[in-house]
């Protein structure tokens, strides 16, 4: 006989930091639960082709602005939303609630809290977010990718449990397709901004290429960036013959995985935890006004465990050449940061979660 499937409500930001790891969870659930998710607007343009899950929309929005203006209109928001969300649970009465770090995970859980639904909070970050922050007297579990998250108090350590990074599945099942078989041998280099920062690496990066170029140093680039700067940064390169493949913002993005040796990348946790697993070797820029640092704090911990360089912003311009004068050099490098990343594995991650809400 089967069992009766819970009612599992998960609730995500809208970046393509929360999204994607929130909905390979809501996919691996869906198989043995009924599953609703909740997100944003611009969270809902990722949810394309979704089945077996309901989709709800949150118009939360972070009450901490210096516009007063802005932060009364995000309180008036996310009280609606929380409002919103306390009648959908009501109807719905599901057995849990999962916050995904985000400001429109903030109204959902509140309201779960006060009509008594157990919630479990998720970070990813090596800082814990405002929203999860918020949310840690009133959760049941804290899971965490890692055992180093900072800003968790002490007297609530007994709440916290590590389960590692959610990876999407078509990452856990890729393999990377590029090898270096010779010294001689040009690298492929993938520069992806996420979806915030392609605009500065579109505008940052090419002076920082063509100068690899001038010195000699050539690869093949493969760089994310926006439409309105395809043409502009394809006239650039090509006046220099640089060979060169431009893309905007996309969930594919794993189809460029199979083909590279490096990865210039910011220092969001998901993408960094993607590269890892992938054992591709990158070079990380954090975004330096991120709340609390967080990408900064993920960067050092990727570069501590030898699996990346990081490259603060300021020091782009030099720091960066340097270390792609120093890998066209001495290609070995790459090869022990790909062996040091085999240490790494987060293929457990979604089984961890699951035992965790199966003793609910």
């Amino acid at each position: 006989m089967n069992s009766i499937k819970k009612k599992i409500f998960i609730a995500s930001g809208g970046t393509g930091g929360h999204i994607f790891p929130s909905l390979s969870l809501a996919n691996f659930l869906k198989e043995e639960n009924n599953v609703i998710f909740f997100t944003d607007k611009r969270g809902f343009k990722y949810l394309n082709n979704i089945n077996k899950i309901e989709i709800k929309i949150i118009y939360s929005d972070t009450i901490f602005n210096k516009n007063i203006i802005k932060s009364i209109f995000g309180f008036f928001k996310t009280t609606l939303s929380f409002l919103y969300s306390f009648a959908i649970i009501i109807m719905n009465r599901p057995h849990i609630v999962i916050g995904m770090g985000g400001y429109s995970s903030f109204p959902v859980c509140l309201a779960a809290f006060f009509l008594r639904v157990p919630i479990f909070i998720y970070e990813n970050n090596l800082v814990i977010g405002r929203a999860n922050k918020f949310l840690l007297p009133i959760a049941k579990k804290v899971l965490v990718s890692t055992n180093n998250v900072k800003g968790i108090k002490d007297k609530y350590s007994q709440k916290v449990h590590f389960c590692g990074y959610l990876i999407r599945d078509e990452i856990l099942t890729l393999k990377n397709e590029k090898s270096l078989k010779t010294e001689n041998e040009n690298l492929s280099i993938l520069i992806m901004g996420g979806s915030q920062s392609a605009k500065v690496f579109g505008e940052v990066l090419p002076d920082i290429i063509i100068k690899c170029f001038k010195n000699d140093i050539k690869f093949k680039v493969y760089q994310q960036c926006l439409d309105d700067q395809i043409k502009s940064l394809s006239n650039t390169y090509e006046k220099f013959k640089i060979d060169f493949e431009l893309f905007s913002f996309s969930k594919k993005i794993s189809s460029y995985y199979r083909k590279i040796d490096l990865a210039i990348t910011r220092s969001g946790a998901s993408s960094l935890a993607e590269l890892v697993n992938l054992r591709i070797p990158f070079i990380a820029i954090p975004l330096p006004f991120s709340t609390d640092r967080h990408q900064q704090e993920n960067a050092k911990f990727f570069s501590k465990k030898g699996y990346c360089f990081l490259v603060e912003q300021e020091f782009i311009s030099n720091k960066l050449f340097e270390i792609l004068e120093d890998l066209n050099k001495n290609k070995k490098k790459l090869f022990l940061m790909k062996k040091k990343m085999e240490e790494h594995s987060d293929k457990n991650t979604f089984l961890n979660i699951n035992n965790l809400i199966k003793k609910i």
